[in-house]
């Protein structure tokens, strides 16, 4: 029988692996949207033009415990490039575990982002700057007490090529090390070598902004390069500082093109129950005056969360992932 090829419309016999005409594979998957069998190795319909949607187009997930993650790629940008990991520590192959509702999970986003002081906790700690630790074979690990989440927020850096793979490989890289003890500094140089063999040369460097915590019974610590943020909730307090110049530029980032960059570091001991949210600037941006939810479950709030990002014009990405600590949280 023959059939049309769905690229060029010759006709092709039904069965033929390839168009004879123009090359298509006839085997190629099928469009979510025309229904034609010829989407490409780059996720573009050659009939229709639409880009499928893949896994990191929107991700959830939600441990036991109720901490969870959630994902999207925004309503303006063709990608997802942020990547977020969330687990529990102790995993050794630090892998991500499912979503409890059988979503796909993403491989493991001063309120108006002006330059601001540095950023106290509510006990009065000041941000500390500490310098890469080196990596020795044999360094002992501390295993973070029962009940430990990690978790890292990667944005990848827009006017980097592939920054959507700059980002998956830090957050692959970093949880994989957190989860087995490894402190925030050998974790963040090994997301850094991680990216860094992404480059084809310094010129054509894939890059990425950091944000990783460990969360531990009464204590957070967190390592970052850039302007990717966590707050404490309730009251929104940021416990991180940007990276970034006066005008908005990020000055911090994992990439060849910035292969010494050092990490900052802090401990941060929570007053009272509450919720650790680190996101992506697709969420921060449009935080000026928001009042973030106080019922539901840590999953319903990233969820409520992304819809206010959205409905204010989700202009980026959005990463959101919120972190139950001290108490019951819906």
């Amino acid at each position: 029988m023959a059939v049309n090829c769905p690229v060029c419309q010759t006709q092709v016999m039904a069965g033929d692996a390839y168009c004879e005409a123009c090359g298509h594979a006839l085997t190629s998957p099928s469009c979510t949207a025309c229904g034609a069998p010829a989407v490409d190795a780059e996720g573009y319909c050659e009939h229709c033009g639409l880009r499928q949607p893949t896994v990191r187009d929107h991700a959830e997930l939600e441990l036991d415990g109720g901490a969870a993650g959630v994902t999207d790629k925004g309503l303006r940008r063709a990608r997802n490039e942020d990547a977020m990991a969330l687990l529990p520590a102790g995993r050794a192959d630090g892998a991500t575990p499912p979503p409890a509702d059988g979503t796909e999970s993403a491989a493991p986003s001063a309120i108006d982002g002006s330059e601001s002081a540095a950023p106290q906790a509510a006990d009065g700690s000041e941000i500390a700057t500490l310098p890469s630790a080196a990596l020795e074979e044999g360094a002992t690990v501390r295993v973070p007490p029962a009940g430990s989440i990690v978790t890292v927020v990667c944005d990848g850096v827009g006017s980097s090529p592939r920054a959507d793979e700059a980002s998956a490989a830090a957050v692959e890289a970093a949880a994989a090390a957190l989860a087995r003890g490894l402190p925030h500094e050998e974790a963040f140089a090994l997301a850094g070598q991680a990216v860094v063999k992404l480059a084809e040369s310094v010129d054509s460097a894939p890059a990425c902004t950091y944000v990783a915590a460990v969360a531990e019974p009464g204590r957070v610590t967190l390592c970052w390069a850039g302007d990717t943020r966590a707050y404490w909730l309730p009251g929104g307090a940021l416990l991180t500082e940007d990276d970034a110049a006066p005008t908005g530029e990020i000055t911090a980032w994992l990439g060849a093109d910035y292969a010494d960059v050092v990490p900052r570091v802090r401990t941060f001991v929570p007053p009272a129950p509450g919720l650790l949210l680190v996101c992506s600037d697709g969420l921060w941006r449009y935080l000026e005056g928001y009042r973030f939810p106080t019922s539901g479950t840590p999953l319903e709030q990233a969820r409520e969360m992304l819809r206010h990002a959205l409905d204010s014009g989700g202009q980026d990405n959005v990463t959101i992932v919120l972190i139950p600590l001290g108490g019951s949280h819906g």
